[in-house]
């Protein structure tokens, strides 16, 4: 079986993750010995292979329950209740969370988020998903697990995933025919696709924001000493669907609705670059959308939009794989997530290099994610001065956004960048809202006061997240969810990231349970700065935003916590002598802490 499992995937070392992921699922782990066994056939080291297992959150060398539920832990499913639930399930079935019950039935853990911030709280069950968790339902759910019935027996609506799309624009309101861009591709050189993509202004919609036509060229041109276009070297096209940052779920979407649309993008990367291969890289907490992707991909390729000499053209030879990812926010990360697709645990390259020149397996490789690659296809299809229509100068065309939280309508709005936020927040139906988190966690936090604010790379950049929060929220608790978020997300590569993140949390902990005095506030935004000058890559550098930018717009809510002495611990010394005064039967002052101001 093992074998079998090895060579489905190539039987080559790249393909030592996925390889991973299918043994998790056929043994509910990855035992001592399988390991041992995948060295040998992969010709690596075992400690390569432990170490992938270790990285990855949905890989485990001890045992997972035949049902396995991950209950998302994004701060709006939170603040739906769902860690009440997650506690009530455990009640019901006798087993704590984070662990596996002695019977080996069931296991429940906390993620980090599933992708459903609209239509939570959700949750996994051996990777299928489960939306609009209630108390009544997770009843149903404990009778089911007990009785160990199959879940294709649970019913059907507890799976129902939706669009939920409520505003379309030029991405999602027209349809865009099947191989249409293709057919237009094929009469252009690289030079002319990549002038048409740079004259529609197209940028990455992961939030960054680089240009696409600037990224696409640099990879055609290549490193230095090398001729555009050169044929002896492999290039690569990688879509990034690991959709991790929280709040956020529009790629989600665009892959269940638009999966044409995503791959006719990639081809018409690959005729830019010269590239043979192409990877869409599926966030694992998507994995049920892959059965959905491959059978796209199939009926492309019969109708002769894959493979080779697509539509004719001579040497245009492509294909596409689609590579899972096992729960690991920092592969969002571009060079993580080539890191991720060698087989290897997705820690962040130095750079420079960049990846245009040194990507996958050190060749040339664009990695732009699912948005973009559907803009792009558009674009070819319907021209540059068609998407030129909406926007402003610097933000171009539309932008999709994931709004969930606080308001009567969550899902998606396509909007034309230069749209305010208040517009957005009137047809979301938020009312009064506190406060809106835009781009996720590592994005901005903004007041009622800067609703006036517009959304594009020239005021606020995004990747899509807009969490609303209502007047009745707790803003430290907010902060304290997502710092709690990127101290768990924290690769560990780098120490000011690994143990930064730590402090901070520790920090907003102290502070959230009424422990803070002004020296903590003064120490959290030394420390915070640090992590964000000092810090490897993206995450660590975003890591404090939530902090800062909630502390600096609303600093009488930190101020209402903290104590006023001058320093206070950060748990009750007096409380942990309780088990020495027990053992030595004292209880006079002199055995008990006071703390003096």
């Amino acid at each position: 079986m093992l074998c079998e499992i090895v060579d489905h995937h190539g039987g080559e070392a790249t393909s030592l993750l996925q390889v991973l992921i299918d043994v998790q699922m056929r043994f509910r782990c990855v035992p001592a010995g399988v390991m041992t066994f995948l060295a040998e056939i992969l010709h690596l080291p075992r400690t390569q292979i432990q170490a992938v297992v270790e990285f990855y959150s949905f890989l485990s060398v001890t045992s997972t329950g035949r049902f396995d539920v991950r209950f998302s832990d994004s701060v709006t499913d939170q603040l739906l209740g769902s860690r009440d639930l997650a506690t009530r399930l455990c009640q019901r079935l006798g087993v704590k969370l984070g662990e596996t019950r002695a019977d080996d039935a069931v296991s429940v853990h906390l993620t980090s988020c599933t992708g459903l911030s609209d239509q939570g709280p959700a949750a996994l069950v051996n990777g299928q998903v489960l939306t609009r968790l209630d108390g009544d339902r997770i009843v149903q759910m404990a009778d089911f697990i007990d009785q160990e019935i199959d879940l294709d027996a649970w019913p059907k609506a507890w799976f129902r995933v939706e669009d939920q799309v409520q505003l379309e624009g030029l991405l999602l309101a027209e349809e865009l025919p099947l191989g249409a861009c293709l057919e237009r591709a094929g009469t252009l050189d690289a030079v002319g696709i990549i002038s048409e993509i740079d004259r529609s202004g197209l940028r990455g919609r992961g939030g960054a924001g680089f240009k696409t036509a600037v990224k696409w060229r640099f990879c055609y041109e290549g490193a230095e000493g090398t001729l555009p276009g050169d044929p002896s070297i492999t290039r690569y096209v990688v879509c990034n669907a690991d959709e991790g940052e929280p709040g956020t779920f529009k790629d989600r979407v665009l892959l269940s609705r638009n999966a044409h649309d995503v791959f006719e993008g990639m081809t018409v990367c690959a005729r830019a670059i010269g590239a043979l291969r192409g990877f869409l890289y599926l966030r694992g907490e998507y994995r049920y959308l892959l059965d959905t992707l491959l059978k796209v991909l199939e009926a492309r390729r019969s109708r002769g939009l894959l493979g080779r000499n697509i539509l004719g053209v001579e040497g245009f030879d492509f294909n596409i794989e689609i590579h899972l990812g096992a729960g690991a926010y920092i592969c969002g990360e571009e060079s993580a997530l080539i890191e991720s697709l060698e087989g290897k645990p997705g820690h962040p390259r130095n750079r420079p290099p960049y990846p245009v020149t040194h990507g996958y397996l050190g060749q040339p490789t664009v990695v732009n994610n699912v948005e973009t690659f559907v803009a792009a296809a558009r674009i070819m299809a319907f021209g540059a001065d068609w998407f030129l229509s909406e926007g402003t100068a610097q933000s171009t065309g539309t932008k999709m956004l994931s709004v969930s939280g606080d308001c009567e309508r969550p899902g998606i709005y396509e909007v034309p960048f230069g749209t305010p936020v208040s517009v957005v927040m009137h047809r979301c139906g938020a009312d009064d809202p506190m406060g809106v988190q835009v781009g996720g966690p590592s994005g901005t936090f903004i007041g009622k006061a800067e609703f006036e604010r517009i959304l594009g790379f020239e005021d606020l950049s995004t990747g899509g997240s807009m969490m609303v929060f209502s007047q009745a929220r707790d803003v430290v608790a907010i902060a304290r969810g997502f710092t709690h978020f990127f101290a768990h997300e924290s690769c560990g590569f780098c120490t000011p990231c690994r143990v930064g993140t730590s402090l901070l949390r520790q920090l907003i902990d102290k502070i959230a349970e009424g422990h803070g005095t002004p020296h903590d506030l003064v120490e959290m935004t030394q420390l915070a700065a640090i992590v964000k000058n000092a810090s490897h890559c993206g995450l660590g550098q975003t890591a404090a935003n939530p902090l800062m930018q909630t502390l600096e717009r609303f600093p009488e809510r930190y101020q209402e916590r903290l104590k006023t002495t001058l320093f206070e611990p950060g748990f009750d010394l007096d409380g942990a002598l309780e088990v020495s005064r027990q053992m030595t039967g004292r209880a006079d002052a002199n055995a008990h802490l006071t703390q003096v101001g």
